[in-house]
């Protein structure tokens, strides 16, 4: 007996006249179909009857030939698998693969195993199932390993059997011909070979016929239009996260929104991959979220999920060893020789890294190529050249290859010595571009010198490129890392020089108790020297000079012994000899402050002319400029503001034309915040905002923004830029904040000046919370004597309270030698004659002399003398000296006071 077609019946059409047409169509009579079927006649004349019309055939003859044609797809199904979880987000990315394949027949979406590829295409598939009337059918060749049963497989999908006398891949095309359908090819990297012939002869053969497919790589045929589908978006409220969120919640995991940063960094870490995502979010009910973030060292054995359906896709290693089995050999020891770089690299690099036996360096470009397109390298395209990445999984699987190959050892060492040379060519180079160039090796140099650190034969290699790494973070204003780095190269091999380096380095960041301990552990690496002998004197000068900045201070009888143990080990040395005086002139200078005599100043100004004069026979401007320093002081002792003002300008001029190195920029951080003050103090507020600005806007304090706009804040206070100094206050408490809030007394005026600012606009909240961060920086009282009272006074004036305002000024204190003195003792007779003291005229005539040469003070003092006569056109007069001089408070309130604001 012949068997009966099992082809699928047209639209319409019952399965029994289905098997009546296929008889029709083998020219049997109706009693044979009947003899065949066990019907009787009479039946089969009423299901003919039936098909003739269903189908428009005008007769028997006309019926038999639609049943010889090619089957066809029953009617217009929409054969997708059914998502069994939420998609999520990816709107961008759904929009423009419709977008593709709208406008294009065959469209490849491509990307790295993991990345999401098949949820995505499923997604626009169902999105545009309207548009293919005849159907959208999804074909899964992961179980096809031999590429001649493409066609086959599609077959199947879409419900055709074979016809006699026409192959299977004849069929489809034949099925499909006049038909406007969609066809999904899923998984297609490892059948390229069988699916490219396939979809050129099905597109030529069908011409309202669509192909979506997904691959690794390119099916490389000249029709089609490649879509990258890129990993998880990672900024923000991302897709990464969304996704960890609702693959956590289905494990009964709820993210608080305390971890949603932490997810973020977790998801950037994992590349954004889908995969790797939902598998570490699985994990959470056994690590929790601490325990992903602890073990993300190890993507490879904590990215593992249950059973699935596909094997693949049940391990991120069992996802990469599917990948791995699609390279020939020379891939496959590129692949995992390239998995060295912890950066996006070039393809010269690679061949400097990778091109050893057996893989010749002629072949590192090819197969760079042949990777990316496999998906196993992404390519950068940047304006320093195209550069080439690994996914994080995909790097370390490639590690654990060669580790496996016993390639380890000598691939890292190739790496070592290309990082080297890299950081010595930067090391030599200009700047146009050099900062670009520093960002993208710089994670390869840090992983190179983290590899030869921990290997005794590597040490001296490890110590160079520690120097190197030093050098370049610091011109990078990665000044923390700077110190880090040199302190490194020390321990490395025992470099007191390095050590000197990270001791300038961390006086860059104000962490002077860093500084003066680096400064120590020079002189010992250094030995019974002269070299010691200038690191002692140096880590003494540090002790005093750098004061403010030390979260805690070393015992006051400290410094002292060290300065005696350089005095000892200095000898003849001319520099040693220098650093000992500029280390007698920071002793003598802080306790002059504390004697608060005469003579004690005349011994600090006589040493300091000595540091000068011994600084200048070395002919070393650096010298030059500390030994300035502790003159800039010596005159401020000796009441001499407008001298200390014009060495502190010269300290800057000085340093300007000298290459900005660690110890340069140590002393020129210095002599911006010194003529930053020295302005303030002579009352020239146009400078020392210039000078103010010129600090704020160093590049490498950038991790101390509390420290660079220290100045400009005190200066911006005092002239009454009021939005000024609430913007940048802002910006002053955020660099304290990332620096640890450390103890910091010599920060102390900047948050009584902001203080006083809100104290003027009546905000006493604000100018509480700034008081206390006054206690915060861990400012004394004896501290705060020397400028507070003058902001205070500022404040009560300005609130009609000249009587209190008298009483905070008329006290002894530290105020006498602080660099608010010219504008303490003009405010105070300001404060005299508005409260009607009767001493008044008496303490304006005593004043005069104090504040000569002071702008600021000066017109003070005539304002109050008009005040004390009710010269009412006096007082106007004083308005043009405070706006010539920057200060436009002092001259919005001589028009208040006198009566015309």
């Amino acid at each position: 007996m012949a068997l009966v077609s099992k082809q699928p019946a047209p639209s319409g059409v019952s399965p029994r006249e289905a098997e009546i047409l296929a008889l029709v169509g083998e020219h049997r009579s109706n009693a044979e179909i009947g003899a065949q079927l066990f019907i009787s006649v009479r039946t089969v004349e009423t299901h003919v009857s039936s098909l003739l019309r269903k189908l428009g055939a005008a007769d028997r003859r006309a019926l038999a030939d639609l049943a010889a044609e090619p089957a066809r797809p029953t009617h217009a199904p929409v054969a997708l698998p059914a998502p069994l979880s939420r998609f999520i987000g990816r709107a961008r990315e759904r929009d423009a693969l419709r977008g593709a394949v709208t406008g294009h027949r065959q469209v490849t979406a491509v990307g790295p195993g993991g990345v999401g590829k098949t949820r995505l295409v499923l997604a626009v598939a169902a999105d545009l199932a309207g548009a293919f009337p005849d159907g959208v059918w999804f074909v899964d060749l992961v179980p096809v390993t031999d590429p001649a049963m493409v066609a086959a497989a599609v077959a199947a999908a879409v419900g055709l059997g074979e016809q006699q006398g026409r192959s299977i891949d004849d069929s489809v095309p034949a099925a499909l011909a006049d038909r406007r359908a969609l066809l999904v090819l899923d998984n297609c990297e490892h059948v390229a070979d069988g699916v490219a012939p396939f979809v050129e002869r099905l597109l030529a053969r069908c011409p309202q016929v669509s192909v979506l497919a997904t691959s690794r790589a390119r099916l490389m045929v000249p029709f089609e239009w490649v879509y990258h589908v890129p990993p998880l978006s990672l900024d923000g409220e991302s897709d990464a996260v969304e996704l960890f969120r609702d693959r956590a919640a289905a494990v009964g995991w709820t993210v608080e929104a305390a971890q949603v940063e932490q997810i973020a960094d977790l998801c950037r870490k994992l590349d954004g991959v889908a995969l790797a995502i939902e598998l570490a979010a699985a994990r959470l009910p056994t690590l929790g979220l601490d325990g992903l973030v602890a073990g993300l060292s190890d993507h490879l054995r904590l990215l593992v999920g249950g059973y699935r359906a596909d094997d693949r896709h049940r391990s991120v290693r069992a996802m990469l060893d599917w990948s791995q089995a699609l390279l020939t050999g020379d891939d496959l020891a590129l692949l995992r020789r390239v998995a060295v770089f912890v950066s996006p690299f070039t393809a010269p690099a690679a061949t400097a890294v990778a091109g050893f036996d057996p893989l010749a360096p002629g072949h590192v470009v090819d197969g760079l190529a042949r990777l990316a397109d496999q998906s196993l390298l992404s390519v950068i395209a940047s304006a320093g050249g195209t550069r080439y990445r690994a996914l994080e999984t995909i790097r370390q699987y490639g590690i654990e290859q060669l580790t496996a190959a016993g390639e380890q050892e000598a691939a890292l060492g190739r790496h070592l010595r290309w990082c080297l040379e890299a950081a010595e060519d930067l090391a030599a180079s200009g700047k146009d571009g050099w900062r670009a160039r520093f960002d993208a090796v710089a994670d390869d140099l840090r992983a190179a010198l983290s590899w030869a650190a921990d290997r005794p034969g590597r040490r001296a290699e490890a110590h160079r490129l520690a120097l190197l790494l030093g050098r370049l973070a610091f011109d990078r204003n990665l000044i923390g890392e700077s110190q880090q780095r040199y302190e490194q190269a020390a321990a490395l091999a025992d470099d007191p020089a390095a050590l000197r380096h990270a001791a300038t380095v961390a006086a860059c960041r104000m962490r002077g108790d860093d500084a003066y301990r680096l400064w120590r552990a020079a002189a010992d690496a250094a030995g019974d020297t002269t070299d010691a002998a200038r690191d002692l004197a140096t880590a003494t000068t540090t002790y005093f000079r750098k004061s403010g900045a030390f979260a805690q201070l070393p015992p006051r009888d400290e410094p002292a012994a060290l300065l005696s143990r350089a005095r000892q080990l200095a000898g003849d040395d001319p520099a040693a000899q220098a650093a000992v005086a500029l280390a007698d002139c920071a002793t003598a200078g802080y306790a002059s402050f504390a004697e608060q005599s005469e003579d004690a100043a005349s011994r600090m100004m006589a040493l300091a002319e000595r540091a000068v004069e011994l600084a200048r026979r070395l002919d070393d401007p650096l010298a030059e400029c500390g030994a300035l320093f502790a003159l800039t002081g010596a005159q401020r002792r000796a009441g001499d503001e407008s001298a200390a003002a014009a060495t502190a300008r010269s300290r800057v001029e000085l340093l300007d034309p000298l290459p900005l190195t660690p110890d340069v920029a140590d002393e020129l951080i210095d002599a911006l915040l010194i003529a930053t003050a020295t302005g303030i103090a002579v009352g020239d507020l146009v400078a020392a905002r210039r000078w103010g600005r010129r600090l704020r806007d160093l590049p490498l304090l950038a991790e101390a923004g509390h420290v660079a706009t220290s100045r400009i804040l005190m200066a911006d206070a005092l002239a009454g830029h009021a939005t000024d100094v609430i913007a940048a206050s802002g910006r002053f408490l955020d660099g304290w904040t990332q620096a640890g809030r450390p103890p910091a007394r010599n920060l102390g005026p900047v948050a009584a000046a902001v203080a006083m600012v809100h104290d003027l606009q009546g905000d006493q909240a604000a100018r509480d919370e700034w008081l206390a961060v006054l206690d915060q920086l861990g400012v004394t009282t004896q501290d705060r004597a020397g400028y507070h009272p003058a902001f205070e006074a500022i404040a009560l004036l300005h609130h009609g309270k000249p009587a209190l305002a008298l009483e905070r000024l008329d006290t002894p204190g530290a105020w006498r030698t602080g660099i608010l003195m010219h504008w303490h003792v003009a405010l105070r007779v300001e404060a005299a004659v508005l409260a009607g003291h009767p001493n008044a005229a008496d303490l304006l005539t005593e004043t005069r002399p104090i504040a000569a040469g002071n702008p600021i003070a000066g017109a003070l003092l005539d304002r109050a003398a008009a005040l004390l006569d009710g010269d009412k056109e006096g007082i106007l007069a004083t308005a043009g000296a405070f706006a010539a001089a920057g200060c436009p408070y002092q001259q919005t309130r001589t028009l208040l006071l006198a009566g015309a604001g």
